[in-house]
């Protein structure tokens, strides 16, 4: 008697960013097929941003489950948690040094990241050039997917970790991200240490960080003699328009910004002063926390997609990757996708509510006057949690 064959289920990710690779690893580790679509022409198609700091409570516990630890420690620039935070007057309030066996929170390029992750998974599993134009619920929990060049896909779980303006997100929450109030400008310096070396000493080798007056200078160093850094402004997020300034006149948004900064140290503003090429605009939006939705057979969502956030404490790209390694996990022990989403959406939830949006947080670090030694942080004891929270979740 003929033997009937029952195709495997179709799992998609949209989006091939942190979350969604460290996903899509953590499933073919165990053998679970998945394709994941992006946008992008390939991993490197664009400026992946600046860098991040990843956590051992978190990252670095997907990393491990991706079994890339190691290889991400190869990459990973351990002095680069070093961090200063100045007030606007030049005053030094911390100089956090560490050690040279810190291993809390490395930092990594985001684009070393990417490609880490994108490099670890099985040729043809990430979908280039495609950009989900929309996802449509079918019978029996399934979704197609169209894509914009006029493909479709009818998978079985079709998981968001595509970002702020997800556009798998309005299939479980009608949530839409909302302006902080706070725009980044950010700015690049090339060959840092030749010539650019007043920005070079300002940054040292890993943030530098100077508020004040509802503004900031944030300087963070990046592989291969790169920096970045961001400028900080409570404004509309569209703040130029209104003063008639073109994004792409770098001379006329430089004399803005040094008008805006009118009495800072001279030795910050060698962050608005020197850059190499434009300014680019980067208004801070949040989904407003706690944001949950009812569960939605075929479909979940991770990363800012599920809970955008400031960027203030590196918790955006670090709870993304976890969410991605944990809803693998989940995926491999449970019987049924149902199941396994349920599960899996009960703690990331939970886990992402505790922190919030971060932009209360953002209001009194961008607040009025000055910030003084009793708002900063103790970079220590927050690197110490972080090896605490690694070792409990490693003894659950």
């Amino acid at each position: 008697m003929p033997t009937t064959h029952t195709p495997a289920p179709q799992i998609a990710i949209v989006g091939a960013g942190p979350g969604g690779l460290t996903c899509a690893r953590v499933l073919q580790r165990h053998g679970i097929d998945v394709t994941v679509y992006d946008r992008d022409a390939s991993a490197d198609a664009r400026n992946q941003g600046g860098t991040l700091d990843l956590h051992a409570d978190s990252g670095q516990i997907a990393l491990r489950e991706a079994g890339l630890l190691d290889d991400f420690h190869a990459l990973a620039r351990p002095e680069g948690q070093a961090q200063r935070m100045l007030t606007r007057h030049g005053e030094v309030l911390v100089d956090y040094r560490p050690t040279s066996d810190e291993d809390a929170a490395p930092e990594i390029d985001r684009g070393q990241l990417r490609t880490l992750l994108a490099d670890s998974l099985a040729p043809g599993t990430i979908q280039w050039g495609h950009t989900l134009t929309s996802a449509t619920p079918g019978p029996a929990g399934n979704h197609r997917l169209t894509f914009d060049h006029g493909v479709t896909r009818d998978v079985d779980l079709v998981i968001g970790a595509d970002g702020a303006w997800s556009r798998v997100r309005p299939l479980v929450s009608d949530a839409t991200p909302v302006y902080t109030g706070v725009t980044f400008l950010e700015a690049r310096y090339d060959e840092v240490d030749t010539a650019h070396p007043a920005v070079a000493e300002l940054v040292g080798d890993g943030n530098v960080f100077a508020t004040g007056d509802h503004k900031g200078l944030i300087g963070q160093r990046n592989s291969n003699q790169h920096v970045r850094a961001y400028i900080a402004l409570r404004d509309d997020a569209d703040w130029y328009r209104a003063t008639g300034i073109d994004l792409d006149d770098t001379d006329a948004v430089r004399a803005a910004l040094l008008r805006a900064f009118a009495g800072w140290d001279e030795r910050l503003l060698v962050l608005i002063t020197d850059n190499d090429g434009p300014y680019v605009n980067r208004p801070l939006f949040v989904l407003p926390a706690p944001h949950t939705w009812p569960h939605t057979p075929g479909v979940t969502l991770l990363g800012d997609a599920a809970h955008l956030m400031a960027p203030l404490g590196g918790y955006g790209a670090n709870f993304a990757m976890l969410d991605g390694c944990e809803l693998a996990l989940a995926l491999a022990r449970h019987a049924t996708h149902d199941e396994a989403v349920t599960v899996y959406e009960r703690t990331m939830m939970a886990r992402a509510a505790a922190v919030g949006d971060g932009a209360e947080a953002l209001a009194g670090v961008f607040g009025p006057g000055d910030r003084d030694r009793s708002d900063v942080p103790d970079f220590a004891e927050a690197k110490e949690q972080y090896r605490q929270g690694a070792a409990a979740y490693r003894s659950r």
